[in-house]
C-alpha cells in the first residue's frame, strides 16, 4: 500500500528529513506541506523544492493569523511546487482574530483560487453556516477540500452537495467521534482524502504524542473500517483521489 497525506505541517531542515524518511518507511509516499502564514508559507515552498517528487506546498493564511491580511502570500501561487491555496477560512472557537476579518480574508483567499485555478483548502470550526455561505456568495472552486472535517452527516452532505471533498484526520480514530465516523460513511469514496495535521491530533493508539505523517496508516485504516472496505482498497482510492484533486504527477509515469 503507499499513501498520500493530503495535510501535514513538516518540520524545518534535519527534521523534516527524519519526518519524510519516516513517512516513506511507513508507505507515505507523498506529502502536502501546508501553509498557515506568510513565512510558513515561504517554508512549505522550501520544502517542496527541495523534496520535489514527494512533497508539494499549498500557500496560505490561517484564520488565527488572518489579521495577517493576503498580501505576503499573494505572489508565491506561481511558484515550483504550489499546487493550493491555504489553508484558510474561519475559526470561530478561538477567535484569535476578529470575526469580520476573517471573513474577508477567507473571500480573498477564494478570490486567489479562482484567479490561479488552484484547489482551496479550508479550515472550519464552529463556522459553518458562514463558511458555507462566504462559498456560495463567492463561488466555490471546483476543487476545494474542507480538511480536519469534524461535521457531522448534515454537514457533509451540504459540503458535498457543494461538489466539496473531505479530507479525514487521526479524530475518526477517537471513541467520542460517532458522528464523523457517520459523515464519513455517508460520503462516497471518492470524496474522501486522509490526513495526520502533523503534529497535531496523532491517531489512536498514539493519541497525546506528537503526530507525524507516518501515522498516516492509523487513519486511512479506520476511514477504510468505517465504509467497510479493505484498507488495501482505500488506499488506493485515496492516492487516486488526492492525486486528481491536486492536479500532481503520476508517481507510475
Amino acid at each position: 500500500m503507499r499513501w498520500i497525506d493530503n495535510h501535514c505541517h513538516l518540520s524545518d531542515g534535519e527534521a523534516a528529513d527524519a519526518e519524510i524518511a519516516a513517512a516513506r518507511a511507513a508507505g507515505v509516499e507523498a506529502l502536502i506541506d501546508v501553509g498557515t502564514d506568510t513565512a510558513r508559507s515561504h517554508q512549505t515552498i522550501k520544502n517542496a523544492q527541495r523534496y520535489a517528487g514527494t512533497v508539494w506546498a499549498t500557500v496560505g493564511v490561517h484564520p488565527h493569523d488572518a489579521t495577517e491580511g493576503v498580501e505576503g502570500i499573494a505572489d508565491l501561487m506561481g511558484e515550483a511546487g504550489v499546487v493550493a491555496v491555504g489553508e484558510c477560512g474561519l475559526d470561530y472557537h478561538y477567535d484569535n482574530s476578529p470575526r469580520q476579518t476573517q471573513r474577508d480574508v477567507f473571500a480573498q483567499h477564494i478570490g486567489l483560487a479562482h484567479k490561479h485555478n488552484l484547489p482551496l483548502v479550508i479550515h472550519t470550526r464552529e463556522a459553518w453556516d458562514d463558511t458555507f455561505a462566504i462559498l456560495d456568495s463567492e463561488g466555490m472552486p471546483e476543487h476545494t477540500v474542507f480538511h480536519c472535517f469534524t461535521g457531522g452527516p448534515a454537514e457533509a452532505e451540504a459540503g458535498l452537495a457543494r461538489g466539496g471533498w473531505l479530507s479525514i484526520s487521526g479524530i475518526v480514530t477517537f471513541k467520542n467521534a460517532s458522528e464523523l465516523r457517520d459523515a464519513v460513511a455517508l460520503t462516497p469514496v471518492d470524496k474522501l482524502m486522509v490526513e495526520t495535521d502533523a503534529p497535531y491530533l496523532a491517531p489512536v493508539p498514539k493519541r497525546g504524542a506528537k503526530n507525524e505523517p507516518a501515522n498516516l496508516p492509523l487513519v486511512g485504516a479506520q476511514v477504510a473500517a468505517t465504509l467497510g472496505i479493505e484498507t488495501e482498497s482505500f488506499a488506493h482510492i485515496a492516492w487516486e483521489t488526492t492525486h486528481k484533486f491536486y492536479r500532481l504527477p503520476d508517481r507510475d509515469e
